[in-house]
């Protein structure tokens, strides 16, 4: 399984209450989300090359607050959806015919 993971956006709320745009004295931003994504094949070797349209990938996108629900299915989008809000471009060494395929897909497993 490879797993890619980050965040994007300004302003968390945690346990103090209230939403917190930085921590220590303004030199750590707290952001408004946190992502990851899970790319998931069977051990083997060529990893790039066992990708199909048919892979297992799992975006997860979840808001910074304190209060989340518990159940990380409900979070649930596309990498499409992640890279609009981030502006990366994820699984960028997977063929484009691919990459178009499971990054627009929502699972649903």
């Amino acid at each position: 399984m490879y797993v890619i993971m980050g965040n994007y956006g300004t302003g968390g709320t945690g346990s103090n209450g209230g939403t917190t745009t930085t921590i220590d004295n303004g030199h750590v931003t707290v952001p408004s989300n946190v992502w990851k994504v899970f790319v998931v094949i069977s051990n083997g070797n060529n990893d790039l090359s066992r990708i199909s349209i048919s892979t297992r990938v799992i975006a997860v996108n979840t808001p910074n607050i304190n209060s989340i629900g518990t159940n990380w299915k409900s979070y649930r989008t596309s990498v499409d959806a992640i890279e609009a809000a981030t502006g990366y471009d994820l699984l960028s060494n997977v063929p484009a015919s691919i990459q178009q395929v499971v990054e627009a897909q929502v699972d649903n497993q």
